[in-house]
């Protein structure tokens, strides 16, 4: 017996949390697969650092995780992020700076 709920096979999952994700961090996701799951070569292939890269990567898993704890990516992390990426900012610094926007905020909500 099927049920009346059932997707076709073909049909996309539009709940699923990659689906949600934007198309920038699927693309990415979609290279680092098919570069066997190697940085370095994901690196190679969009022509950047493999700081940047991983930079780039931390935030899609970041994002990724918010989609399925049900927040909504931090607005300030997002912003050091696409810094890091443009190259205003150091992937170090960036932490550095999220670990502490993160304890201060820690520290006014005890």
């Amino acid at each position: 017996m099927t049920s009346t709920n059932a997707k076709p096979q073909n049909e996309p999952e539009t709940d699923h949390p990659l689906a949600q994700l934007p198309r920038e961090d699927l693309d990415l996701i979609l290279e680092l697969v098919l570069q066997s799951g190697s940085l370095k070569d994901l690196a190679a292939s969009y022509s950047v650092s493999y700081p940047t890269i991983r930079a780039r990567l931390d935030r899609t898993i970041e994002r990724l995780r918010a989609l399925i704890s049900g927040h909504t990516p931090d607005p300030v992390t997002e912003l050091m992020a696409d810094m890091v990426a443009r190259g205003e900012l150091t992937s170090s610094v960036a932490r550095r700076l999220r670990d502490a926007i993160r304890k201060q905020a820690k520290q006014k909500g005890s």
